[in-house]
């Protein structure tokens, strides 16, 4: 009797090792393909081993599940990533520009200001025309309106390189005066195949005419500031020029409104 209860108690043992091992197969083959959940059968046989091998089980299930949010995570990162275009594609616009001439302010300029910047930037800010000091080096925002919109790039916490800047205008018009419909109209397919290459998550339009340009309004500034606008489905906040802002101290104030209303809609979008 005794021999006979040593060999049935062998039995069960090793029945219980091979329910287990197939237990375990069978949750890395479910773990393999994306499934959760143990499915409980009704022998009794089945409840022990599953009991007899809960932290196997729940650390299989566990690190499975974690791959496969984990893979999640990654394609949605991918997903959300803008395409970057680079230098290379501002550049090919900068060379269909050329040396243009195909308005009246090419005989008086003395260079063509086209932008700088992060050609990567999801901030971008768009000016009216290159002054003296812009004409004189070639690139934008380099004069004294141009320490001050540093000064504001700065208090929104970043930096120059970290933004792209460009005007409506590449040439400067003589004098300083404002630019004119059939200059704008010559020069604002070269800015909008500047803000399609750069895909920017909001534009900052400085000034009257930069405003005019990007949302073909002709209401004053001050009625559009404080508003989420759009230019070829780009979000654009409008605000003062810098120029105008060493000139009227007291807006520097609704400028800061401006700046602080674009970094709301950039925080969306993060």
């Amino acid at each position: 009797m005794r021999g006979s209860r040593v060999a049935a108690d062998t039995d069960d043992a090793e029945a219980l090792r091979a329910v287990v091992g197939q237990l375990r197969t069978h949750l890395e083959m479910r773990g393999r393909s994306g499934l959760q959940g143990v499915g409980m059968g009704k022998s009794p046989r089945t409840q022990v081993a599953v009991a007899a091998v809960p932290v196997a089980a729940a650390e299989i299930e566990h690190e499975h599940e974690h791959e496969h949010v984990n893979e999640h995570e990654e394609e949605m990162a991918v997903a959300s990533e803008k395409p970057r275009i680079g230098k290379q594609g501002l550049q090919v616009v900068r060379d269909d520009l050329g040396d243009c001439k195909r308005c009246k302010l090419a005989p008086s300029r003395t260079n063509l200001v086209y932008g700088v910047g992060n050609p990567d930037a999801d901030l971008v800010f768009v000016g009216e025309a290159p002054g003296a000091d812009e004409d004189a080096q070639g690139e934008p925002f380099v004069g004294k309106a141009g320490q001050l919109l540093t000064k504001m790039i700065e208090a929104m916490g970043y930096s120059r390189s970290d933004v792209y800047i460009c005007n409506v205008l590449k040439c400067r018009p003589p004098g300083n005066r404002n630019p004119e419909p059939d200059e704008i109209a010559q020069c604002e397919p070269f800015l909008r195949r500047q803000v399609e290459l750069l895909q920017p998550k909001i534009i900052l339009a400085m000034g009257r005419f930069a405003m005019q340009a990007l949302l073909g309004s002709t209401e004053p500034l001050g009625r559009l500031r404080g508003q989420v606008h759009r230019y070829n489905d780009v979000p654009v906040v409008v605000t003062y020029h810098p120029a105008y802002l060493l000139r009227n101290l007291p807006d520097k104030a609704k400028a800061w409104a401006d700046l602080c209303l674009a970094q709301s809609v950039l925080r969306e979008q993060a």
